[in-house]
């Protein structure tokens, strides 16, 4: 029989049955993280197969890219911030986040037998500088305030961090490796002719200065023949320049179940981490399912 309070009751045990299946969840999913980090062999980027790898080298930076962290103004490669404003009202004391955001710029990842560029868009980052600080000012960098509107905002607390990374710094990736580049796509020679013939057609004029041999102001049959020779020989000699081009190999986000990590720490320390937040999921799941199970037998006491 229910005693007590009916709401009470069911809001205790949603929180119990939350408990219990949030932290089934993070168990597995952390579980499953560590062994995909510990199952992937480390490739070298010359030798490494298309699809899901994990790459280890060093940061560079690409050329004519300078990006500056937002709350310092120091020189980096990628950063992300973020901003939280101290509220209290009566006995509520609470940092409330108002501002963040993190740089979408590639990384150029380097591990001596070649380099390769990762979009960071997705990817579970873990950066080894991280400054947090505190201030009176929304914005760290902006003009400080004087007067009236100094006085007034001298009361405010902002918390400030910022997260880089630096040129130099060891960097572990886990993600989709992809190699881009005609040397690694098939040539459709019909199909590269048929777009040179179509860029020619925009300019018709000089289309018919190089063809027309009879000057009437079409093309005939031969005269088309003789374009379509000489679109082959131009998508052949365009095929060629672009296959002498190296090939860039790329890291994005894969798939959904697989992680996509960029760190600057090794694959033991990841992998360490994540079990033990695997078993603090478990814990969690554990105190979860017990306290379900002890609401049930009150209920049915």
């Amino acid at each position: 029989m229910m005693q007590g309070d009916p709401f009470g009751f069911f809001l205790t045990l949603a929180f119990a049955l939350g408990a219990f299946l949030g932290g089934a969840w993070w168990c597995l999913r952390r579980w499953s993280q560590a062994r995909h980090l510990l199952d992937t062999p480390t490739s070298k980027i010359r030798s490494a197969a298309q699809g899901y790898v994990e790459l280890y080298g060093v940061l560079e930076a690409l050329p004519d890219m300078q990006l500056s962290g937002p709350l310092t103004g120091k020189p980096c490669l990628w950063w992300r911030f973020r901003i939280e404003e101290y509220r209290s009202s009566g006995s509520k004391r609470s940092w409330r986040v108002v501002e963040s955001g993190a740089s979408d710029a590639w990384l150029r990842l380097v591990d001596g037998t070649g380099e390769c560029l990762i979009d960071p868009r997705g990817a579970e980052i873990r950066a080894a500088v991280r400054e947090v600080w505190e201030g009176n000012l929304r914005h760290p960098l902006g003009p400080a305030k004087t007067g009236l509107l100094g006085f007034l905002s001298s009361g405010q607390r902002y918390r400030y961090s910022e997260e880089r990374f630096h040129v130099g710094q060891p960097l572990y990736a886990i993600g989709d490796f992809s190699t881009h580049g005609a040397a690694q796509q098939g040539f459709d020679m019909q199909s590269a002719q048929g777009e040179v013939i179509r860029e020619w057609k925009g300019d018709y004029v000089g289309l018919l200065r190089r063809f027309d041999s009879d000057g009437n102001g079409q093309l005939d049959e031969q005269e088309w023949n003789r374009v379509r020779l000489a679109a082959q020989l131009e998508a052949e000699d365009r095929h060629r320049l672009k296959a002498a081009e190296p090939a860039q190999n790329q890291m994005a986000k894969p798939g959904e179940r697989q992680p996509f990590i960029l760190s600057n720490s090794g694959e033991d320390e990841l992998a360490r981490g994540f079990y033990w937040q695997a078993a603090a999921g478990a814990v969690l799941c554990l105190v979860g399912a017990l306290a379900t199970a002890w609401l049930f037998g009150v209920q049915s006491w």
